[in-house]
């Protein structure tokens, strides 16, 4: 029993702060209003799908330090 105790806190552990919920939040929000870009420097078209928006809130909190685990190389 002791295993599965130690197993669990580690999965209970937060993988993303509370910063960079509130990023995530600001950049869906920004969706919502039609005023989200993509691209370098919001340069590019007006961000459509949930999943992009998700995306660069995380980017912009990994900018800013928040606790946000690294990207996934493919």
């Amino acid at each position: 029993m002791a295993a599965n105790k130690s197993s669990s806190k580690k999965s209970s552990e937060r993988k993303y702060g509370k910063a960079a919920g509130k990023r995530v939040k600001s950049a869906m929000h920004r969706k919502k209003k039609g005023t989200l870009r993509s691209g370098k420097g919001g340069k590019g078209g007006k961000v459509k799908s949930r999943k992009q928006a998700i995306a660069i809130g995380l980017s912009e909190a990994r900018k800013k330090g928040a606790k946000v685990p690294q990207k996934k190389s493919s």
